[in-house]
């Protein structure tokens, strides 16, 4: 069975980001759905899969990342606006036998994304 997995890598102070809130959203129709909220731990993971199971669905998906909120929260002076607020990430499941993995690095400048494993 497949499953969809996260984390973030602070890249700015060289940490997980613990603490980081996202959201995971199923594109489908005119408006996203919410699927999910939920807060990092200490090791810049969700606790369990996003989804596994039956809640693992085949289709178009988006994570979004809190980056200025976690970054405010640990001291940092942003601009307002902050240059990077939410970092919105679309994707697509394809594979019901696949592990997805959706990792971000993140500073308040920049992010990067990559399919892991």
């Amino acid at each position: 069975m497949g499953k969809l997995t996260t984390h973030v890598l602070d890249t700015m102070n060289g940490c997980p980001a613990a603490g980081m809130r996202v959201r995971l959203y199923r594109l489908q129709g005119d408006a996203p759905a919410l699927v999910r909220e939920l807060t990092l731990n200490h090791d810049g993971r969700a606790d369990a899969p996003l989804l596994e199971g039956d809640a693992f669905v085949l289709g178009a998906y988006r994570l979004v990342f809190d980056v200025a909120p976690y970054f405010r929260g640990r001291g940092v002076v942003l601009p307002e606006p902050p240059f990077l607020d939410t970092v919105p990430l679309d994707f697509g499941l394809a594979d019901a036998a696949a592990h997805y993995h959706v990792p971000l690095l993140a500073s308040p400048w920049a992010y990067s994304t990559y399919r892991g494993s």
